[in-house]
Protein backbone atom coordinates (compact mmCIF):
# COMPACT_ATOMS: atom_id res chain seq x y z
CA UNK A 1 0.00 0.00 0.00
CA UNK A 2 2.88 2.38 0.62
CA UNK A 3 3.79 2.09 -3.06
CA UNK A 4 0.23 3.15 -3.91
CA UNK A 5 0.76 6.30 -1.87
CA UNK A 6 4.05 7.17 -3.55
CA UNK A 7 2.54 6.49 -6.99
CA UNK A 8 -0.34 8.85 -6.22
CA UNK A 9 2.14 11.54 -5.18
CA UNK A 10 4.08 11.03 -8.41
CA UNK A 11 0.94 11.34 -10.51
CA UNK A 12 -0.12 14.53 -8.73
CA UNK A 13 3.26 16.24 -9.06
CA UNK A 14 3.49 15.26 -12.73
CA UNK A 15 -0.01 16.61 -13.32
CA UNK A 16 0.80 19.84 -11.49
CA UNK A 17 3.92 20.32 -13.58
CA UNK A 18 1.93 19.72 -16.78
CA UNK A 19 -0.89 22.05 -15.75
CA UNK A 20 -3.66 19.44 -15.40
CA UNK A 21 -3.83 18.93 -11.62
CA UNK A 22 -7.61 19.38 -11.57
CA UNK A 23 -8.17 16.59 -14.06
CA UNK A 24 -5.79 14.26 -12.22
CA UNK A 25 -7.39 14.99 -8.86
CA UNK A 26 -10.88 14.29 -10.20
CA UNK A 27 -9.66 11.08 -11.83
CA UNK A 28 -7.99 9.80 -8.67
CA UNK A 29 -11.04 10.56 -6.53
CA UNK A 30 -13.41 8.93 -9.02
CA UNK A 31 -11.24 5.80 -9.16
CA UNK A 32 -10.83 5.59 -5.38
CA UNK A 33 -12.58 2.52 -4.01
CA UNK A 34 -13.46 4.08 -0.65
CA UNK A 35 -12.74 6.98 1.69
CA UNK A 36 -9.52 5.32 2.84
CA UNK A 37 -8.18 5.35 -0.71
CA UNK A 38 -9.16 9.03 -0.97
CA UNK A 39 -7.11 9.78 2.15
CA UNK A 40 -3.99 8.85 0.19
CA UNK A 41 -4.85 11.52 -2.38
CA UNK A 42 -5.38 14.20 0.25
CA UNK A 43 -2.26 13.30 2.24
CA UNK A 44 -0.19 13.39 -0.97
CA UNK A 45 -1.44 16.96 -1.43
CA UNK A 46 -0.53 17.85 2.16
CA UNK A 47 -4.16 17.96 3.31
CA UNK A 48 -6.51 16.42 5.83
CA UNK A 49 -9.34 14.47 4.24
CA UNK A 50 -12.30 16.63 3.19
CA UNK A 51 -15.46 14.66 2.41
CA UNK A 52 -17.04 15.39 -1.00
CA UNK A 53 -14.45 18.08 -1.74
CA UNK A 54 -14.47 19.74 -5.13
CA UNK A 55 -11.21 20.80 -6.76
CA UNK A 56 -12.06 24.39 -5.82
CA UNK A 57 -12.20 23.27 -2.18
CA UNK A 58 -8.81 21.64 -2.64
CA UNK A 59 -7.29 24.78 -4.14
CA UNK A 60 -8.51 26.84 -1.19
CA UNK A 61 -7.19 24.27 1.28
CA UNK A 62 -3.78 24.21 -0.39
CA UNK A 63 -3.52 28.00 -0.31
CA UNK A 64 -1.71 28.04 3.02
CA UNK A 65 1.34 29.74 4.42
CA UNK A 66 2.06 26.80 6.66
CA UNK A 67 1.01 23.19 6.93
CA UNK A 68 -1.99 22.52 9.14
CA UNK A 69 -3.31 19.60 11.15
CA UNK A 70 -1.63 16.36 12.15
CA UNK A 71 1.27 14.99 10.11
CA UNK A 72 0.71 11.26 10.68
CA UNK A 73 -2.38 9.91 8.93
CA UNK A 74 -3.95 6.50 9.57
CA UNK A 75 -5.49 5.04 6.44
CA UNK A 76 -8.01 2.27 6.95
CA UNK A 77 -8.38 -0.40 9.58
CA UNK A 78 -5.06 -2.17 9.47
CA UNK A 79 -6.11 -5.00 11.72
CA UNK A 80 -3.97 -6.59 14.40
CA UNK A 81 -2.15 -9.17 12.29
CA UNK A 82 1.24 -7.96 13.65
CA UNK A 83 0.27 -8.24 17.31
CA UNK A 84 2.85 -10.10 19.41
CA UNK A 85 2.60 -12.38 22.45
CA UNK A 86 2.57 -9.32 24.71
CA UNK A 87 -0.43 -7.88 22.90
CA UNK A 88 1.53 -5.14 21.14
CA UNK A 89 1.45 -4.26 17.46
CA UNK A 90 4.51 -3.14 15.48
CA UNK A 91 3.40 0.49 15.56
CA UNK A 92 2.78 0.36 19.31
CA UNK A 93 6.25 -1.01 19.98
CA UNK A 94 7.80 1.75 17.87
CA UNK A 95 5.98 4.62 19.62
CA UNK A 96 7.97 6.35 22.38
CA UNK A 97 4.88 8.11 23.72
CA UNK A 98 2.26 5.34 24.14
CA UNK A 99 0.16 7.15 21.56
CA UNK A 100 -1.32 4.06 19.86
CA UNK A 101 -4.17 1.98 21.30
CA UNK A 102 -5.29 -1.45 20.12
CA UNK A 103 -9.04 -1.98 19.82
CA UNK A 104 -9.32 -5.75 19.79
CA UNK A 105 -13.12 -5.69 19.48
CA UNK A 106 -12.77 -3.69 16.26
CA UNK A 107 -9.58 -5.38 15.09
CA UNK A 108 -7.77 -2.10 14.59
CA UNK A 109 -5.51 0.52 16.17
CA UNK A 110 -6.16 4.20 16.85
CA UNK A 111 -3.79 7.11 17.40
CA UNK A 112 -4.57 8.94 20.64
CA UNK A 113 -3.87 12.52 21.72
CA UNK A 114 -0.39 11.66 23.07
CA UNK A 115 0.88 11.53 19.48
CA UNK A 116 3.69 13.98 18.71
CA UNK A 117 3.86 13.16 14.98
CA UNK A 118 7.36 11.75 15.42
CA UNK A 119 6.73 9.29 12.57
CA UNK A 120 8.22 6.19 14.21
CA UNK A 121 5.03 4.26 13.58
CA UNK A 122 5.21 4.98 9.84
CA UNK A 123 8.52 3.18 9.50
CA UNK A 124 7.19 0.30 11.65
CA UNK A 125 4.07 -0.27 9.53
CA UNK A 126 5.07 -2.50 6.62
CA UNK A 127 1.74 -2.25 4.79
CA UNK A 128 1.48 1.52 4.56
CA UNK A 129 -1.58 2.11 6.72
CA UNK A 130 0.28 4.86 8.54
CA UNK A 131 1.62 7.65 6.32
CA UNK A 132 2.86 11.22 6.64
CA UNK A 133 1.46 14.13 4.67
CA UNK A 134 3.67 15.41 1.85
CA UNK A 135 3.97 19.19 1.78
CA UNK A 136 5.20 19.75 -1.77
CA UNK A 137 2.03 20.79 -3.62
CA UNK A 138 1.10 23.63 -1.22
CA UNK A 139 4.76 24.70 -1.41
CA UNK A 140 4.81 24.55 -5.21
CA UNK A 141 2.54 27.59 -5.45
CA UNK A 142 5.24 29.66 -3.75
CA UNK A 143 8.02 28.19 -5.90
CA UNK A 144 6.11 29.30 -9.00
CA UNK A 145 5.43 32.77 -7.64
CA UNK A 146 7.73 35.75 -7.23
CA UNK A 147 8.28 34.95 -3.56
CA UNK A 148 11.78 34.09 -2.36
CA UNK A 149 11.80 30.50 -1.11
CA UNK A 150 14.96 29.19 0.55
CA UNK A 151 15.84 25.51 0.86
CA UNK A 152 17.72 24.59 4.01
CA UNK A 153 19.18 21.09 3.97
CA UNK A 154 20.01 18.85 6.93
CA UNK A 155 23.68 17.88 7.54
CA UNK A 156 22.79 14.27 6.67
CA UNK A 157 22.26 15.17 2.99
CA UNK A 158 25.80 14.45 1.80
CA UNK A 159 25.71 11.59 -0.72
CA UNK A 160 21.95 11.03 -0.39
CA UNK A 161 21.28 12.08 -4.00
CA UNK A 162 24.25 10.28 -5.55
CA UNK A 163 27.98 10.08 -4.97
CA UNK A 164 28.63 12.68 -7.68
CA UNK A 165 26.17 15.23 -6.27
CA UNK A 166 28.25 17.88 -4.52
CA UNK A 167 26.74 20.61 -2.33
CA UNK A 168 27.15 23.05 -5.23
CA UNK A 169 25.36 20.78 -7.70
CA UNK A 170 22.48 20.17 -5.30
CA UNK A 171 22.16 23.92 -4.79
CA UNK A 172 21.89 24.40 -8.55
CA UNK A 173 19.31 21.60 -8.87
CA UNK A 174 17.15 23.14 -6.15
CA UNK A 175 17.31 26.48 -7.91
CA UNK A 176 16.04 24.71 -11.03
CA UNK A 177 12.91 23.72 -9.08
CA UNK A 178 12.34 27.34 -8.12
CA UNK A 179 14.23 27.88 -4.87
CA UNK A 180 16.04 31.19 -4.43
CA UNK A 181 19.01 29.52 -2.77
CA UNK A 182 20.12 26.53 -0.69
CA UNK A 183 21.74 26.85 2.72
CA UNK A 184 23.35 24.01 4.64
CA UNK A 185 21.81 23.69 8.10
CA UNK A 186 25.29 22.52 9.19
CA UNK A 187 26.28 26.20 9.19
CA UNK A 188 23.67 26.82 11.88
CA UNK A 189 24.71 23.65 13.66
CA UNK A 190 28.03 25.51 13.94
CA UNK A 191 26.24 28.45 15.56
CA UNK A 192 24.29 26.19 17.94
CA UNK A 193 27.52 24.37 18.83
CA UNK A 194 28.95 27.72 19.83
CA UNK A 195 25.86 28.51 21.87
CA UNK A 196 25.85 25.15 23.66
CA UNK A 197 29.55 25.49 24.43
CA UNK A 198 28.87 28.85 26.08
CA UNK A 199 25.84 27.39 27.90
CA UNK A 200 28.02 24.53 29.15
CA UNK A 201 30.54 27.00 30.51
CA UNK A 202 27.74 28.93 32.27
CA UNK A 203 25.99 25.96 33.88
CA UNK A 204 28.51 23.19 34.53
CA UNK A 205 30.79 24.20 37.40
CA UNK A 206 30.83 21.16 39.71
CA UNK A 207 31.37 17.47 39.16
CA UNK A 208 27.68 16.74 39.75
CA UNK A 209 26.43 19.38 37.27
CA UNK A 210 25.24 18.28 33.83
CA UNK A 211 23.61 19.70 30.72
CA UNK A 212 21.26 18.04 28.25
CA UNK A 213 21.61 19.16 24.66
CA UNK A 214 18.48 20.38 22.92
CA UNK A 215 20.05 20.28 19.46
CA UNK A 216 18.88 18.42 16.39
CA UNK A 217 16.40 15.76 17.40
CA UNK A 218 12.75 16.75 18.04
CA UNK A 219 11.96 13.22 19.19
CA UNK A 220 14.63 13.48 21.91
CA UNK A 221 13.27 16.84 23.07
CA UNK A 222 9.68 15.55 23.05
CA UNK A 223 10.69 12.52 25.13
CA UNK A 224 12.20 14.76 27.80
CA UNK A 225 9.26 17.16 27.86
CA UNK A 226 6.56 14.48 27.93
CA UNK A 227 8.13 11.58 29.81
CA UNK A 228 11.00 13.01 31.86
CA UNK A 229 9.76 16.49 32.79
CA UNK A 230 11.93 16.63 35.92
CA UNK A 231 14.96 16.90 33.64
CA UNK A 232 13.69 19.88 31.63
CA UNK A 233 15.62 22.46 33.76
CA UNK A 234 18.85 20.80 32.60
CA UNK A 235 18.02 21.15 28.88
CA UNK A 236 20.06 23.79 27.06
CA UNK A 237 17.75 26.71 26.17
CA UNK A 238 18.51 26.51 22.47
CA UNK A 239 16.46 26.03 19.34
CA UNK A 240 17.51 23.37 16.85
CA UNK A 241 19.80 24.28 13.93
CA UNK A 242 16.77 24.01 11.62
CA UNK A 243 14.88 26.65 13.59
CA UNK A 244 17.95 28.87 13.94
CA UNK A 245 18.47 28.74 10.18
CA UNK A 246 14.85 29.53 9.37
CA UNK A 247 14.62 32.39 11.84
CA UNK A 248 17.83 33.95 10.56
CA UNK A 249 16.69 33.85 6.93
CA UNK A 250 13.40 35.50 7.84
CA UNK A 251 15.13 38.18 9.88
CA UNK A 252 17.59 39.03 7.10
CA UNK A 253 15.19 38.65 4.14
CA UNK A 254 11.72 40.06 4.56
CA UNK A 255 8.80 37.86 3.48
CA UNK A 256 11.06 34.91 2.63
CA UNK A 257 9.70 31.38 2.82
CA UNK A 258 11.81 28.57 4.28
CA UNK A 259 11.68 24.88 3.42
CA UNK A 260 13.64 22.33 5.44
CA UNK A 261 14.81 19.18 3.64
CA UNK A 262 15.95 16.21 5.70
CA UNK A 263 15.57 12.52 6.56
CA UNK A 264 13.05 13.03 9.36
CA UNK A 265 9.25 12.97 9.68
CA UNK A 266 9.42 14.52 13.16
CA UNK A 267 10.83 17.73 11.67
CA UNK A 268 7.44 18.26 10.00
CA UNK A 269 5.93 18.34 13.47
CA UNK A 270 8.72 20.46 14.98
CA UNK A 271 8.13 23.16 12.37
CA UNK A 272 4.55 23.50 13.66
CA UNK A 273 5.28 23.78 17.39
CA UNK A 274 3.72 27.01 18.64
CA UNK A 275 6.78 28.64 20.20
CA UNK A 276 9.00 28.05 17.16
CA UNK A 277 6.49 28.01 14.29
CA UNK A 278 7.84 31.33 13.02
CA UNK A 279 10.91 29.71 11.47
CA UNK A 280 10.06 27.07 8.84
CA UNK A 281 7.07 27.02 6.51
CA UNK A 282 7.30 23.58 4.90
CA UNK A 283 9.29 20.39 5.33
CA UNK A 284 10.27 17.86 2.67
CA UNK A 285 12.13 14.61 3.21
CA UNK A 286 15.08 13.35 1.20
CA UNK A 287 12.90 10.63 -0.32
CA UNK A 288 10.24 13.14 -1.31
CA UNK A 289 12.80 15.44 -2.91
CA UNK A 290 14.27 12.54 -4.85
CA UNK A 291 10.80 11.71 -6.18
CA UNK A 292 10.35 15.34 -7.21
CA UNK A 293 13.70 15.37 -9.00
CA UNK A 294 12.77 12.16 -10.84
CA UNK A 295 9.31 13.38 -11.83
CA UNK A 296 10.64 16.71 -13.09
CA UNK A 297 13.54 14.91 -14.83
CA UNK A 298 16.10 16.91 -12.88
CA UNK A 299 19.47 15.19 -12.48
CA UNK A 300 21.52 17.02 -9.83
CA UNK A 301 24.72 15.27 -10.91
CA UNK A 302 24.50 16.99 -14.32
CA UNK A 303 24.51 20.54 -12.95
CA UNK A 304 27.52 22.79 -12.65
CA UNK A 305 28.88 23.91 -9.28
CA UNK A 306 27.20 26.73 -7.39
CA UNK A 307 29.24 27.49 -4.29
CA UNK A 308 27.83 28.88 -1.07
CA UNK A 309 28.83 29.31 2.55
CA UNK A 310 30.23 26.31 4.39
CA UNK A 311 30.26 24.88 7.90
CA UNK A 312 33.13 23.64 10.02
CA UNK A 313 33.61 19.97 10.83
CA UNK A 314 31.64 20.56 14.05
CA UNK A 315 28.43 21.46 12.21
CA UNK A 316 28.84 18.85 9.50
CA UNK A 317 29.07 15.89 11.89
CA UNK A 318 25.77 16.63 13.64
CA UNK A 319 24.21 14.08 11.31
CA UNK A 320 25.28 10.99 13.27
CA UNK A 321 25.07 9.95 16.91
CA UNK A 322 27.98 11.40 18.86
CA UNK A 323 28.53 14.23 16.43
CA UNK A 324 26.95 16.90 18.64
CA UNK A 325 29.01 15.72 21.62
CA UNK A 326 32.26 15.84 19.65
CA UNK A 327 31.41 19.28 18.26
CA UNK A 328 30.68 20.74 21.69
CA UNK A 329 33.71 19.00 23.25
CA UNK A 330 36.10 20.48 20.70
CA UNK A 331 34.51 23.94 20.91
CA UNK A 332 34.52 24.12 24.71
CA UNK A 333 38.18 23.10 24.76
CA UNK A 334 39.09 25.78 22.24
CA UNK A 335 36.91 28.53 23.68
CA UNK A 336 37.61 27.83 27.37
CA UNK A 337 40.96 25.99 27.45
CA UNK A 338 41.55 26.64 31.16
CA UNK A 339 38.35 25.00 32.41
CA UNK A 340 39.06 22.39 35.08
CA UNK A 341 35.86 20.47 34.28
CA UNK A 342 35.95 19.25 30.69
CA UNK A 343 33.06 17.95 28.61
CA UNK A 344 32.36 14.33 29.47
CA UNK A 345 29.68 13.15 27.09
CA UNK A 346 27.35 10.18 26.83
CA UNK A 347 24.88 9.42 24.03
CA UNK A 348 21.56 7.66 23.60
CA UNK A 349 21.45 5.99 20.19
CA UNK A 350 17.81 5.38 19.30
CA UNK A 351 14.64 5.60 21.41
CA UNK A 352 15.42 2.61 23.63
CA UNK A 353 18.87 3.87 24.60
CA UNK A 354 17.58 7.42 25.05
CA UNK A 355 14.94 6.28 27.53
CA UNK A 356 17.43 4.13 29.41
CA UNK A 357 19.92 7.01 29.60
CA UNK A 358 17.31 9.50 30.83
CA UNK A 359 16.18 7.07 33.52
CA UNK A 360 19.79 6.55 34.63
CA UNK A 361 20.16 10.31 34.95
CA UNK A 362 17.13 10.41 37.26
CA UNK A 363 18.61 7.54 39.25
CA UNK A 364 21.93 9.36 39.58
CA UNK A 365 23.73 6.54 37.76
CA UNK A 366 25.47 8.45 34.95
CA UNK A 367 29.03 9.76 35.24
CA UNK A 368 28.79 12.40 32.54
CA UNK A 369 28.04 16.11 32.22
CA UNK A 370 26.86 16.44 28.62
CA UNK A 371 24.02 14.24 27.41
CA UNK A 372 23.08 13.79 23.75
CA UNK A 373 20.11 11.83 22.45
CA UNK A 374 19.13 10.77 18.94
CA UNK A 375 15.71 9.20 18.41
CA UNK A 376 16.86 7.26 15.35
CA UNK A 377 19.54 4.58 15.61
CA UNK A 378 22.64 6.06 14.01
CA UNK A 379 21.33 9.61 14.35
CA UNK A 380 19.86 11.64 11.49
CA UNK A 381 21.61 9.43 8.91
CA UNK A 382 19.37 6.64 10.25
CA UNK A 383 16.20 8.67 9.76
CA UNK A 384 13.16 6.94 8.26
CA UNK A 385 13.23 9.10 5.12
CA UNK A 386 16.95 8.84 4.40
CA UNK A 387 17.77 7.37 0.99
CA UNK A 388 20.98 5.60 2.03
CA UNK A 389 21.44 3.12 4.86
CA UNK A 390 22.78 4.64 8.07
CA UNK A 391 26.30 3.22 7.77
CA UNK A 392 26.83 4.58 4.27
CA UNK A 393 25.27 7.88 5.27
CA UNK A 394 27.56 8.19 8.29
CA UNK A 395 30.65 7.43 6.22
CA UNK A 396 29.70 10.16 3.73
CA UNK A 397 29.20 12.67 6.53
CA UNK A 398 32.50 11.76 8.21
CA UNK A 399 34.36 12.30 4.93
CA UNK A 400 32.63 15.62 4.41
CA UNK A 401 33.53 16.65 7.96
CA UNK A 402 37.16 15.73 7.37
CA UNK A 403 37.32 17.68 4.11
CA UNK A 404 37.52 21.07 5.80
CA UNK A 405 40.33 22.67 7.79
CA UNK A 406 37.77 24.43 9.99
CA UNK A 407 37.42 22.18 13.04
CA UNK A 408 35.11 24.30 15.22
CA UNK A 409 32.76 27.23 14.61
CA UNK A 410 35.44 29.46 16.14
CA UNK A 411 37.46 28.78 12.97
CA UNK A 412 34.58 29.62 10.62
CA UNK A 413 34.39 33.19 9.24
CA UNK A 414 30.85 32.50 7.96
CA UNK A 415 29.70 32.16 11.58
CA UNK A 416 31.06 35.58 12.51
CA UNK A 417 29.51 37.12 9.40
CA UNK A 418 26.04 35.80 10.28
CA UNK A 419 26.30 36.78 13.94
CA UNK A 420 27.43 40.28 12.98
CA UNK A 421 24.42 40.65 10.68
CA UNK A 422 22.24 39.70 13.64
CA UNK A 423 23.90 42.31 15.87
CA UNK A 424 26.02 39.86 17.88
CA UNK A 425 29.58 41.18 17.85
CA UNK A 426 30.96 39.08 20.72
CA UNK A 427 30.55 35.32 20.35
CA UNK A 428 30.01 34.97 24.10
CA UNK A 429 26.83 37.04 23.68
CA UNK A 430 25.27 34.23 21.67
CA UNK A 431 23.91 32.82 24.97
CA UNK A 432 22.66 36.21 26.16
CA UNK A 433 18.86 36.00 26.51
CA UNK A 434 18.38 39.36 24.82
CA UNK A 435 21.14 39.55 22.21
CA UNK A 436 20.86 35.87 21.28
CA UNK A 437 17.09 35.66 21.53
CA UNK A 438 16.78 34.38 17.97
CA UNK A 439 18.53 31.19 19.10
CA UNK A 440 16.68 30.84 22.42
CA UNK A 441 13.91 28.47 23.41
CA UNK A 442 12.18 28.31 26.78
CA UNK A 443 11.44 24.69 27.58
Amino acid sequence: MINDYINIFRELVKAYNEGNLKEKYNQLIENAKDDNAKKYVFAAMGLDYIENASFEDIKKAMDMKKMKGKIVVRVGNCGTRCIDEDGLTSCQKSCPFNAIDVLLDKNTVVINDKCTDCGNCIAACDIGNLIDKIEFLPLAEYLNSKEDVYAIVAPAYIGQFGKDVTPGKLRKALKAIGFKDMIEVALFADILTLKEAVEFNKHVHRQKDFMITSCCCPMWVAMIKKLYADLVPHVAPSVSPMIANGRTIKKLYNNAKVVFIGPCVAKKAEAKEKDISDAVDFVLTFKELKEIFDILKIKPEDFCEDEGEHASRAGRIYAYTGGVSRAVYDTVNKLFPDRSIKVKAVQGNGVKECKEMLQRILNGEIDANFLEGMGCVGGCVGGPKAILNKDEGKENVKKYGSSTDMITPIDNPCVYNILNQLGIDNILDIADEEKGQIFERNF
